[in-house]
């Protein structure tokens, strides 16, 4: 074969190796920085916070491993469907306020994995938690305040009981809130936390699941009961594991080891805390019957290792 021709193959082969290479692995110079992934609806999740206002979002969170935590940004927040309203009966306002906001159910099906069976948990600065399950959500539809009298965050003023905390940077409120159930004189109470900093969307069996009623006891109706209480109130403040509030102090645990070992004691303390210590935060439950402190009792009692009769 002539020479010219072995040349001319060599090149051809040469060339079509570069290509290959340009086509396998691209050079640094021509690689552009993978955006920062958006849900279908294109609301961005930014993996860094921005600024204080931003909302910390994590869980089940669409196209992320679970327990991912990423940041909505305010003004991508002001760019959904906003909800305006009179709010009439929130304790949090000292009279009809008008607020606007996101659905939780509209922000959920956004940026969640799993928007028919989560659980949407509300993570307040002071550690406590408001849990929406899907029945919450469905009954009362909450939303997510961005606005109070038209005014952002940094202008709202502190809670109408004194406290020197601002609101914000988010709460949750209602419209109207009207009670969805009554387990003995326990009413389906509206879930309104100030001070929201992040939301959670779990699994709503997994993490109702984690203080489900235990032992040979778990069944019966007084415990029952006492369970579907204790979901919506004590859970707010009181923790088991990672799961719950923290901003009682005392875990699961303890309150189960007061209703078995004093249960007069732990009645009394529900229906008025102040009367056993002047400076416990914990509202009191005034309303709560015999039969509804009974059924409490009989619940936090399945947690304790050496139950009394």
């Amino acid at each position: 074969m002539p020479l010219r021709c072995v040349v001319l193959r060599l090149v051809r082969l040469f060339l079509v190796f570069l290509v290959a290479v340009e086509f396998l692995f691209p050079c640094a110079s021509s690689r552009q920085a993978l955006p920062e992934r958006s849900s279908d609806s294109g609301l961005v999740l930014h993996e860094k916070r921005n600024s204080p206002l931003d909302l910390e979002v994590a869980g089940d969170l669409t196209e992320l491993p679970f327990g991912s935590v990423r940041y909505i940004r305010r003004e991508d927040l002001l760019k959904l469907p906003q909800i305006s309203l009179m709010v009439t009966d929130d304790a949090n306002f000292k009279g009809p306020t008008p607020v606007s906001g996101v659905l939780l159910e509209a922000l959920s099906k956004r940026v969640s994995a799993k928007p028919q069976s989560d659980l949407i948990v509300a993570i307040c600065s002071d550690k406590y938690r408001a849990n929406y399950p899907r029945s919450y959500i469905a009954a009362h539809h909450p939303i997510l305040v961005l606005t109070v009298n038209g005014k952002s965050p940094d202008e709202w003023s502190t809670h109408p009981d004194g406290l020197d905390f601002s609101m914000g940077p988010y709460l949750i409120s209602h419209a109207k809130f009207t009670p969805a159930f009554k387990v003995l004189s326990h009413s389906d109470e509206p879930q309104i936390p100030w001070g929201v900093v992040r939301l959670e969307f779990r699994n709503e069996q997994k993490v109702l699941g984690a203080i489900a009623p235990r032992g040979p006891h778990a069944r019966d109706p007084d415990v029952q009961n006492g369970y579907r209480v204790a979901q919506q109130n004590c859970f707010r403040c009181h923790n088991i594991g990672a799961e719950g509030g923290t901003k009682a102090g005392r875990p699961w645990l303890v309150l189960a080891t007061w209703a078995n070992a004093a249960p007069d004691h732990f009645i009394a303390y529900v229906r008025n805390p102040k009367a056993k210590n002047a400076r416990a935060q914990m509202p009191g439950n005034p309303n709560y019957d015999d039969a509804t402190l009974n059924a409490l009792v009989a619940y936090f009692r399945t947690f304790s290792t050496d139950p009394k009769p």
